[in-house]
Order: structure tokens, then sequence, then C-alpha cells
């Protein structure tokens, strides 16, 4: 993994999940970032105070994570991005959560930065107008992306704009580090 991202000193980052994700889309991004100064939270739809990836591997839940903030709490404008964990489950049921799909819609609206990895593509297809939007994802994701009218490629991570998405764990590594470039690029901007 990369562990050399820029300081993201003064950064502030939304990861959205519920139970069912892969554990190394949420715990390696939140880790590297917050390593490189970033502050993150974690946000679920609900009151949940903890949340635990699904392993299919294992067929078994993993440990449990603690949660930040449940969305009533949360305030877009108190992030620069919002990071979208895949899984099967995890993005399975936020796709079809009303608050979670307004809650990625604003930062959307607000230009902010939005990272979906694996599966989680599947919530940009109910939350935001992805015609003509560049994207990747997980292969069985893909269909979905094209009938809501998104360009989709098998590359391992895509910028369109403010949208960031990554096809699969492996990917992990490129998927940070273009988090990291655009946040820093953004921020540059802005001062």
């Amino acid at each position: 993994m990369n562990f050399r991202l820029p300081s993201l000193d003064g950064i502030r980052v939304a990861v959205l999940v519920t139970d069912g994700f892969e554990e190394t889309e949420f715990t390696e991004p939140i880790d590297q970032l917050e390593r490189a100064g970033a502050m993150v939270e974690v946000i679920t739809p609900d009151d949940q105070s903890q949340v635990r990836a699904w392993s299919d591997e294992k067929a078994d839940w993993s440990e449990e994570h603690t949660v930040d903030l449940c969305i009533a709490d949360a305030d877009v404008e108190d992030y620069d991005a919002l990071i979208l964990p895949g899984g099967v489950l995890n993005p399975d049921t936020l796709r079809t959560d009303e608050e979670a799909l307004e809650f990625v819609e604003q930062f959307q609206r607000k230009g902010l930065l939005v990272a979906a990895i694996c599966h989680a593509p599947q919530i940009l297809v109910n939350a935001i107008d992805l015609k003509d939007r560049k994207v990747t994802s997980f292969e069985s994701v893909r269909e979905d992306l094209e009938n809501a009218g998104a360009e989709v490629v098998d590359q391992s991570v895509v910028v369109h704009d403010n949208l960031i998405t990554s096809r699969n764990p492996g990917d992990l590594d490129e998927f940070i580090d273009a988090i990291a470039e655009l946040l820093v690029m953004r921020s540059a901007v802005l001062v």
C-alpha cells in the first residue's frame, strides 16, 4: 500500500457505509488519509454506533468499526469529499435508502469530490445523473452504469470532474492516490 500521500491537513472526508462493506475498501482509505492529516468521519444512514464488513471468504462478519455520525447529524458543508466503499451488501442497502441517496447527491450538486469503489458505483446510479460520465466499477455493476447513461471503461481508476471510481480492492493504491491528488488540487485552488 502507498503510505506517502501528500499532506491533507485541514481536509475533511466523510465515509458513508452500513453493514456489509468490503473491509479493505473501508479501512485502507481511512488509514492512509488520516495518516496524511485528513480528518475522516464514518457516517451511516441510521443510528448504528458500529458497522461491520462481510467477508465472502470467511462467510462471516468482521470486527466492529466505530461510527461517528448518522446522516441526520451530518452536514455536507463540513466535508471536502465523500468515499463510498464497496462490498455487495453495503451498496445494495444504501442505493435504496433515500437519506443516503440525498447525501450523495448533495456532494455531487455542490461539486465536492465523490469517490466510489467496486460495487459502490451502484449507489451513484440511484443518486446522481451519470449520463455521459466516464466511470469504472466491479464487473457485475457495469451494465447498470451503462443503462444509466455512463461511459464505462475497464481501468483501475477513473477521474471525471469531481467523480472518482475504481474497480476492486486490487486498485486501492491508485484509488487512494487519486483521492489525495484531487483533494490537494482542489484545496490549492481554494487558497
